[in-house]
């Protein structure tokens, strides 16, 4: 129950934003991917889109989310990630059930974008011009048995909720540099924390150029892993590996055996420990 999409939206039917919330809902609930629509509402200027996974035992309730947002005058158009515990029908999008939001920003006119889903995670990259977005919701792997970690989920974005920010704003930054009020796990205790992110929150990163280069061009993955400084490494994102940029590309296509990773940057930073690769497929 995994799949990805490598595609682009525009405003030839609709906003892009619009059309891109579509593309995600119509790929991820194909069948047996282990996701449902519980709400895929068009009706207003904010269009919302919540959904269920039965993760990867196929027997869990995992509930995510996006919606849009936008400001004509201000001239941004906006997407809202969204995780929470639960699901009522009542409630708008932002008061769901330990609703946890972060908005990425988007454009009205095309989004290039690449999508990778299992039942259990949704995590994706878009292009603006030549600014990169990036967000994950779901769950992640834990360190740790069901029972002593129940619902281990986080919501990624770029921004610190539904922020005002335009994409070509130059003050956001990617969830996985860590320590970011755009990336929230939620803990064994059930609250929200601000996690670190190694290895990007590695020391040997911020000043020494011969960390976690490459070796005579092979590019070797690193699991993101979560954690609070001693206190708990809490697990690893499923699907999102830390890559060097040294000597790399955004976009490139990095192959382990039968999988393909794709490389991406931090928003329109080029320095080497601003670069990941989403997995697409499993």
């Amino acid at each position: 129950m995994a799949g990805y999409k490598i595609d682009f939206v525009d405003n030839s039917v609709q906003l892009a934003h619009y059309a891109f919330l579509a593309a995600i809902k119509d790929a991820v609930t194909a069948t047996d991917q282990g996701w449902e629509t519980l709400r895929y509402d068009t009706s207003g200027d904010n269009h919302e889109l919540i959904l269920k996974g039965n993760g990867l035992s196929g027997t869990e309730e995992i509930y995510v989310g996006f919606r849009t947002y936008q400001n004509v005058d201000a001239d941004y158009y906006n997407l809202l990630a969204g995780v929470f515990t639960g699901y009522v029908d009542g409630n708008s999008f932002d008061t769901q059930p330990g609703a946890q939001l972060s908005g990425i920003p988007a454009i009205n006119t095309r989004i290039d974008y690449w999508l990778t889903w299992n039942a259990q995670r949704i995590a994706l990259a878009y292009k603006i011009e030549t600014v990169y977005q990036s967000a994950y919701v779901g769950k992640i792997l834990p360190y740790a048995r069901p029972s002593q970690f129940p619902y281990p989920i986080v919501c990624a974005g770029m921004l610190s909720g539904a922020a005002a920010t335009r994409y070509s704003d130059t003050s956001y930054v990617m969830p996985y540099k860590g320590n970011c009020a755009n990336m929230r796990m939620r803990d064994t205790n059930g609250t929200w924390q601000q996690v670190y992110c190694y290895p990007f929150s590695n020391a040997r990163l911020a000043g020494d150029t011969e960390a976690l280069r490459d070796t005579e061009g092979n590019y070797h993955l690193m699991p993101v892993e979560l954690y609070q400084p001693n206190i708990n490494v809490f697990g690893a994102l499923d699907g999102v590996f830390f890559i060097s940029g040294f000597n790399n590309e955004v976009e490139n296509l990095v192959t382990i055996g039968a999988t393909d990773y794709i490389v991406f940057r931090n928003v329109w930073s080029t320095g080497f420990n601003d670069y990941y690769a989403l997995r697409m497929g499993e």
